[in-house]
């Protein structure tokens, strides 16, 4: 009997839009891309709940609409908030996904990249556990460039930027302290497909 064959490539690395190798917690908080969507973008983003807190599980919370909103004073500025992200990277450089990456996950916002309006409707939205303007460990750049080449296996990835260049003036996030030519030399990709400024 001729044993079966290990997936190659993309097949390897996906079940669906779910990454094999990140920790499973879906959110309700989707929908469908718009029809003929190209998934070429990738928006990195920080978060941490209350801010500069670390190590939680209020993140999770938000993305799943269970956050106690009584539990911190914070949480009555986002008391309501129905958001999410494809992914979550903590500190340790530990990979949750949210939302399958062929669905529309809710993390853009009012956006613009590449001459298109609303990235949510064809990009992956990657949250990293950190204060905007901060640094981050280099386990989350390992685990994002990791996850980043895993999606070039599978979408037309050809453009990496942050919520602050794709909502320049409403969002700052990553910030200053995230080193985006750190995360092009891992990946090894092409200049052109990060922002100008990385």
């Amino acid at each position: 009997m001729t044993p079966p064959r290990r997936p190659e490539g993309a097949a390897a690395l996906w079940d669906g839009g779910w990454y094999r190798f990140a920790h499973r917690i879906a959110s309700p908080n989707f929908g469908p891309r718009p029809g003929g969507a190209s998934i070429d973008l990738v928006v990195v983003h920080s978060i941490s709940l209350p801010p500069g807190v670390f190590g939680g599980d209020e993140v999770q919370r938000l993305f799943t609409n269970t956050l106690d909103w009584d539990a911190h004073p914070y949480f009555q500025q986002i008391r309501g908030m129905q958001v999410s992200a494809h992914f979550f990277i903590r500190r340790d450089g530990a990979l949750i996904q949210f939302v399958d990456c062929d669905a529309r996950a809710w993390h853009a916002g009012p956006s613009r990249w590449r001459g298109r309006d609303n990235c949510n409707d064809d990009s992956v939205g990657i949250e990293l556990e950190g204060l905007e303007g901060g640094s981050f460990e280099p386990a989350q750049y390992e685990a994002l460039a990791v996850v980043c080449a895993a999606l070039a296996e599978r979408y037309p990835i050809r453009h990496v930027a942050g919520h602050e260049h794709i909502a320049p003036g409403r969002k700052n996030d990553p910030g200053a302290g995230f080193a985006w030519p750190l995360l092009q030399r891992e990946l090894g990709w092409p200049a052109e497909w990060f922002p100008p400024s990385a």
